[in-house]
């Protein structure tokens, strides 16, 4: 089958090859005479079906011409509607959805999931900007559009416009499916783009989130989470609340740690550990109402490393994840307590509290000195690395690397965990003296000193 178009409004096609061809010119219902016929599409199902494009802005008629045929041209009829602005120049025919229909137009893309009877605008991050030609890649289900003062647009993934229909339109939120998501291995080395250096930016590796809002969320609570098989809430999103379809990314990684503050500046704050492969459960709440969806992801298939190595290094990352938040914790305490000390000591208490008051701060001070370095700039430290810049140190390199950790990263993290074992060992008996210092200051009307439980410091902004 061969359809030819002429700029002077000449269509013609043939079902053998070139051998007879059959003249359309006359069946196209409205169509100016002589108007460009500027793309035929044939379609992917239907060989007797097939879309025209006309277009008349050289003859100073900025009107919209698409018509279909279903009968291999004998007939055709316009699918234009209101909803199209400008002159259109292209149409593409989804691959999957025979519905779904592409348009390119003067101002913009538009999309149809019902044969051309209702068009809408896409917008979502696509410029009112001429689009000369669309066509879809096959493997990678990507829209790709030619246009006029823009170059070359890519829409990454079309595949939630083959899932819209009507029934999922009706409904307030519904969650499209998607193929498991692969955690990505390979870190990004590439830099900044040059100067002057025209440059596209690639698909996210992040899981996607897709779904679709029959209308925007403008008023009440709105919460995206992610939680895992055991139930435990790992990732809190920021959820899209436009109306239509939003999508959301998550880099499959926990939150970030909280570590404790200090005079250098700790670059285990920047980084989460990635989450193992599984089925987790994506949660949205939209006032009281509440919608929810699997999210499957899976190992790199290009990864050199086995499942045990990756076992390894999640357990070794986790332990060291915990460690630093034990360790802001302690910080914390002695942070909160400290303070407290101070405000007894502004209420004139007795020397016997004061006998108290002062041996547990100096012993509180040295502790702190063994957790974290208290000189410098907060940015480089003046002092010898204390337990926090060691296991913020060894966190980063381990939760940096997917496959499994050295022996003597391992060995490293068992001498850690030893020392915090110690200093939390230290602040317990120190915890004792403080109960037995907020029994003194009571007998003298004194308040008692009180710092965070662990609920509260987590819950709380560092």
């Amino acid at each position: 089958i061969i359809w030819v178009g002429t700029d002077d409004g000449n269509v013609q096609v043939t079902f053998d090859g070139g051998k007879n061809w059959a003249n359309l010119t006359g069946n196209f219902p409205g169509l100016p005479k002589n108007t460009w016929a500027y793309h035929i599409e044939p379609s992917n199902f239907d060989r007797q079906t097939a879309y025209a494009v006309f277009e008349g802005h050289t003859r100073n008629d900025g009107n919209t011409y698409v018509f279909k045929t279903t009968d291999g041209g004998k007939t055709w009829a316009s699918i234009v509607t209101a909803d199209i602005e400008g002159f259109a120049r292209c149409i593409q025919e989804d691959f999957v959805n025979p519905n779904l229909l592409y348009l390119g137009t003067e101002f913009g893309l538009y999309v149809t999931i019902d044969g051309g009877q209702n068009w809408s605008k896409f917008t979502n991050n696509m410029p009112a900007v001429a689009v000369h030609y669309v066509t879809l890649h096959p493997r990678d289900n990507a829209l790709v559009l030619a246009t006029h003062g823009r170059g070359i647009m890519i829409i990454d993934d079309i595949t939630p416009l083959r899932q819209l229909t009507p029934e999922v339109m009706a409904q307030p939120v519904y969650f499209f499916e998607r193929p498991p998501a692969i955690i990505r291995e390979s870190p990004d080395f590439g830099g900044n783009a040059a100067f002057g250096e025209f440059v596209g930016d690639n698909p996210t590796s992040a899981a996607q989130i897709v779904y679709y809002l029959k209308s925007r969320h403008t008023f009440g609570k709105m919460s995206l989470e992610i939680f895992d098989e055991k139930g435990d809430k790992i990732a809190d999103l920021a959820p899209g609340k436009s109306k239509g379809i939003n999508q959301v990314s998550w880099n499959y990684r926990y939150k970030l740690p909280k570590v404790a503050k200090a005079k250098t500046l700790s670059f285990g704050g920047f980084a989460a550990p990635t989450v193992p492969p599984g089925t987790y459960t994506v949660r949205l709440t939209k006032g009281k109402d509440v919608y929810e969806a699997p999210l499957k992801l899976v190992s790199d298939p290009s990864s050199i490393h086995t499942d045990a190595d990756r076992a390894a290094q999640h357990e070794a990352a986790m332990r060291l994840y915990d460690m630093n938040e034990n360790l802001a914790y302690l910080v914390d305490q002695i942070d909160k307590i400290q303070e407290g000390v101070g405000v007894a000591k502004a209420k004139n208490p007795s020397k016997k509290a004061l006998k108290l008051l002062d041996p547990l701060s100096t012993e509180l001070t040295k502790l702190y000195e063994e957790l974290v370095v208290t000189t410098g700039d907060n940015y480089v430290g003046q002092a010898e690395p204390q337990l926090r810049e060691k296991i913020t140190e060894l966190y980063s390199s381990v939760t940096g690397y997917a496959g499994r950790p050295s022996n003597a990263q391992m060995d490293n993290l068992k001498l850690l965990s030893s020392k915090l074992n110690a200093a939390q060992a230290k602040m317990d008996g120190l915890l004792q003296q403080l109960a037995g210092l907020n029994k003194a200051l009571a007998t003298e009307g004194i308040p008692e000193i009180t710092f965070r439980s662990k609920e509260e410091f987590m819950e709380a902004d560092m």
